[in-house]
C-alpha cells in the first residue's frame, strides 16, 4: 500500500516489441502476431525508452488524391503542374518506373507514360495537414512542423496519459490516421531530432524505424554524407572534393579544417557525424518565408501577362499568410529565364503586410525592372521576415486611396470564407477580348459614309441590352 493507502496505479505497458497492426506486445524476435497473424512486428532493445519522433506523410498529395478517387488505388499518380512543370509529389507506383519529386514534367511522363497527372489542390492539402496536426496535438504540446505533412514531436514524460510508451502511442497514432484520415505515415523513432528523421524514411510506405544511442555510431558509419539533414548537392560535392564520402569520413576529419571550409556548418557537420543533436522539438518553429510561384506551360514575355500572373500569385501568398496570421517585412519576386537562370529582386517595407493589393503592387514594381523583353519560364512571389498579422498594414495617411483597396479586400474574403476561393475574381486576371473585326457590310458601309436609320425597337436583338431594358414590358412602367 502507499502511503495515502491507496494501491499504487499500475505503469503503463513498456514492450520491447509488438505488433504494429494489434498493438499486442509479443516475444522478442517473433516473426508473427500470435494474435492478428501480421508480420508488422516492432522489435528493438530500446524501444522502451526513446521519445522522439519524426513522423512524415507518405506520397502526401498523391495519397489524399487517390483517398479521394478510388478509381486511382492502382494507378501510377503524378501531382504536379504542366509538361513544362516539375513533380510536387508522386505516389509509390509510379515511383518504381523512376519519377521522382522535383523532376521535370516532360522527364516524368518519358519515364512513366500512364500516368494520371493532376494539378496541385493546395488548399485540399492544407486542410487535411491542418487536421493531422490538430491530431499530433492531442498526442504531445510539443510537436514542431517542418511543413504541411511532417513534424517532430518530444513525447517525453506522456506514459501515464496515453497508458504506453512512447513508441506504443506512435503506432497506434499511425492507426489512427489511416482510420479517421485515410492516408498513411511513416514514423522514425530516436533519442534526437536528427536521426528520427533519418529513422523515418528508412522503411517507406508505411514505416516504423528505429535507431537507438548504442547503435548510432555503427549505423552513421557507413551512410553517404548526403545523408545528413541539410547537406544539399553543392555541399556534397564541397565535400567529396576533399575526400569525403561517407560519415565515417567526417568522423576522422580535423574539425578546423571543416570549419575553414565550410564555416559555421563544418562544426555542424562533425558533431552531426558522431550523432549529437541537442536541438530540442521546438513548438514555435518560425515559418520562414510564404510563397508561391508557376512554372509556365510556354515561355511569357509580355509584361501585361506576366502582371496578370503575379496578381493571381500574390492573392494565393496573401490568403495562406492570413491562414496563418501572419505577415512580412519583405516581398520576394523570383522569375527564371527558359535556360534556367534564376533572377531574383526584394523590397523591404516600411510596415509589414499581408494584403495580396500590397504584395501585388510593390511585386509588379520589381517587375517592371527585369520584364524588359525577356522570356520568363517561371514566376513567383513570396514575403519574408514574418510577424503577427495584427502587427501588419497600419492606416497609411499618404496613399489615401490604400484604405479603400483594404476594405474592399477584407470584403472579398468575407465573401470567400463564406461561399468559396471562386465566389470573387478580380478583372485583372482576365484577358481582355480582343475587339470584333466588323462584318463586310459594315467595312463597305463605313468606306461609303453611309447613314443607316435606328431599327424598330421592338425589333432590337439581344445584342443592344439598352434597348431590351427599354422594350421589355416587364420594366416598363405602367401609365
Amino acid at each position: 500500500m502507499s502511503a495515502a493507502g491507496s494501491p499504487p496505479s499500475a505503469s503503463p505497458p513498456r514492450p520491447k516489441a509488438f505488433c504494429r497492426d494489434c498493438l499486442t506486445p509479443v516475444r522478442r524476435g517473433a516473426q508473427r502476431c500470435p494474435r492478428c497473424g501480421g508480420p508488422r512486428i516492432l522489435d528493438h532493445d530500446e524501444l522502451d525508452t526513446l521519445s522522439i519522433a519524426h513522423i512524415d506523410c507518405d506520397a502526401f498529395y498523391a495519397a489524399v488524391e487517390k483517398r479521394d478517387d478510388p478509381s486511382l488505388a492502382d494507378r501510377p499518380v503524378i501531382v504536379g503542374g504542366g509538361r513544362r512543370g516539375v513533380v510536387s509529389t508522386c505516389c509509390y507506383v509510379a515511383r518504381i518506373h523512376g519519377v521522382k519529386s522535383a523532376m521535370p514534367m516532360w522527364r516524368a511522363l518519358e519515364a512513366c507514360p500512364d500516368a494520371v497527372v493532376i494539378r496541385p489542390n493546395r488548399e485540399k492539402y492544407a486542410a487535411v495537414g491542418h487536421e493531422i496536426r490538430r491530431m499530433m496535438l492531442e498526442l504531445t504540446p510539443l510537436v514542431e512542423p517542418l511543413s504541411i505533412d511532417e513534424a517532430f514531436l518530444d513525447l517525453s514524460g506522456t506514459e501515464l496519459l496515453h497508458h504506453g510508451s512512447p513508441a506504443l502511442t506512435l503506432a497506434r497514432f499511425a492507426r489512427t490516421i489511416e482510420e479517421r484520415i485515410g492516408i498513411t505515415v511513416s514514423v522514425g523513432l530516436s533519442h534526437n531530432k536528427f536521426l528520427a528523421k533519418i529513422a523515418s524514411d528508412l522503411d517507406k510506405p508505411r514505416g516504423f524505424s528505429v535507431i537507438g544511442r548504442a547503435e548510432t555510431l555503427d549505423f552513421l558509419a557507413p551512410r553517404p554524407v548526403g545523408t545528413i539533414w541539410g547537406v544539399g548537392r553543392a555541399t556534397t560535392e564541397g565535400l567529396h572534393a576533399e575526400g569525403l564520402h561517407t560519415v565515417a569520413d567526417l568522423r576522422r576529419a580535423d574539425e578546423a579544417a571543416l570549419i575553414r571550409r565550410f564555416g559555421v556548418l563544418g562544426r555542424r557537420l562533425k558533431a552531426l557525424a558522431v550523432g549529437d543533436d541537442r536541438r530540442r522539438v521546438d513548438p514555435e518553429h518560425d515559418v520562414k518565408s510564404i510563397s508561391n510561384e508557376i512554372t509556365l506551360d510556354t515561355d511569357v514575355s509580355d509584361p501585361a501577362e506576366l502582371e496578370r500572373l503575379l496578381f493571381r500569385l500574390a492573392t494565393k501568398v496573401s490568403r495562406r499568410l492570413k491562414a496563418a496570421g501572419l505577415g512580412g517585412h519583405t516581398v520576394q519576386l523570383k522569375l527564371k529565364t527558359p535556360d534556367f537562370r534564376q533572377h531574383g529582386r526584394n523590397r523591404r517595407l516600411g510596415d509589414p503586410t499581408a494584403l495580396a493589393d500590397r504584395i501585388f503592387r510593390v511585386g509588379r514594381e520589381l517587375l517592371a525592372k527585369e520584364a524588359d523583353g525577356r522570356r520568363f519560364r517561371l514566376i513567383g512571389i513570396g514575403v519574408a521576415d514574418m510577424v503577427p498579422i495584427d502587427r501588419c498594414d497600419p492606416p497609411d495617411l499618404v496613399d489615401e486611396g490604400a484604405g479603400r483597396r483594404a476594405r474592399a479586400e477584407a470584403a472579398v474574403d468575407a465573401l470567400r470564407a463564406k461561399f468559396g476561393d471562386d465566389v470573387v475574381e478580380s478583372g485583372r486576371v482576365f484577358r481582355p477580348r480582343p475587339k470584333p473585326e466588323p462584318t463586310t457590310t459594315a467595312r463597305r458601309d463605313l468606306a461609303q459614309g453611309e447613314h443607316r436609320e435606328p431599327q424598330d425597337p421592338q425589333r432590337q436583338t439581344a445584342a443592344d441590352p439598352d434597348s431590351m431594358r427599354a422594350s421589355d414590358p416587364r420594366r416598363t412602367k405602367s401609365p
